[in-house]
């Protein structure tokens, strides 16, 4: 990981405080980019530092028997990555990982215990973000257990592609069934009904949005259903894409 030079802070819990605060908590932080692939914090581990992404995405995955993992939860510009540290507890109980190469504000632990005390907008905007983050997590879960992995795959580029702002994105099939706790052969198979419903273009790892509306057509509710919660919570942190 390295950082950031010139790179305007675009996360959505930030751009909510006030100049004085938000000049307050970024001095004590840094812009870093994030590489896709790179693991922020393994589970079980102390939490060193909280991401706040600008454009960059970090997948919550939570082991599976040990040696696979699936993915509970997914953070962009619309949250913060570390969400433990809100709840005072230091250690992580999910592996971060960056799903999608950007940016992001870092902020050391310690330093973001201080700020939360002394900030009633941190707490409030981040208690929000909370709730809507926990109900992506329980409506993954059910939607993991009982949806069709083609409606699940629709549902996972979408939240995607919401957070990239672009048409575009790299995403290998070894990535993605690692991301919905399947194996690759799943994964193939699924794209690839994607593709002859030309909804997406995928070819050695690259993905492109072709028909975003029949995306949303094909997945099930459960994107819907997430994006409804979080607006309500959040004000439409993150911007629906159209094409």
């Amino acid at each position: 990981m390295s950082i950031a030079t010139h790179t305007q802070a675009t996360n959505s819990v930030l751009r909510a405080l006030s100049t004085e605060e938000n000049q307050r908590l970024l001095a004590h932080s840094e812009q870093v980019n994030l590489t896709y692939g790179d693991i922020l914090c393994e589970p079980g581990k102390q939490i060193r530092h909280v991401y706040f992404p600008n454009n960059g995405i970090i997948s919550l995955l939570t082991p599976l028997d040990g040696h696979d993992s699936a993915e509970v939860g997914l953070v962009g510009r619309e949250g913060m990555a570390g969400m433990a540290l809100f709840l005072g507890i230091s250690v992580s109980p999910v592996r971060m990982l960056v799903q999608g190469t950007g940016t992001a504000t870092r902020m050391k632990a310690v330093s973001f215990r201080k700020e939360l005390k002394r900030n009633p907008v941190l707490q409030l905007e981040l208690g929000h973000y909370l709730y809507a983050l926990m109900a992506q997590v329980a409506q993954t879960a059910a939607c993991n257990r009982h949806h069709q992995l083609g409606e699940r795959l629709a549902r996972w580029l979408l939240m995607t592609h919401d957070r990239v702002q672009s048409n575009k994105y790299h995403l290998t099939q070894e990535f993605l069934a690692h991301m919905l706790g399947v194996r690759r052969v799943g994964v193939t198979r699924a794209a690839g009904l994607l593709q002859e419903k030309k909804l997406i273009s995928y070819r050695r790892g690259n993905i492109t949005i072709l028909n975003r509306k029949g995306l949303e057509r094909a997945s099930c509710r459960c994107y819907r259903d997430v994006n409804n919660i979080r607006d309500r919570m959040l004000g439409g942190a993150v911007g629906h894409s159209t094409s």
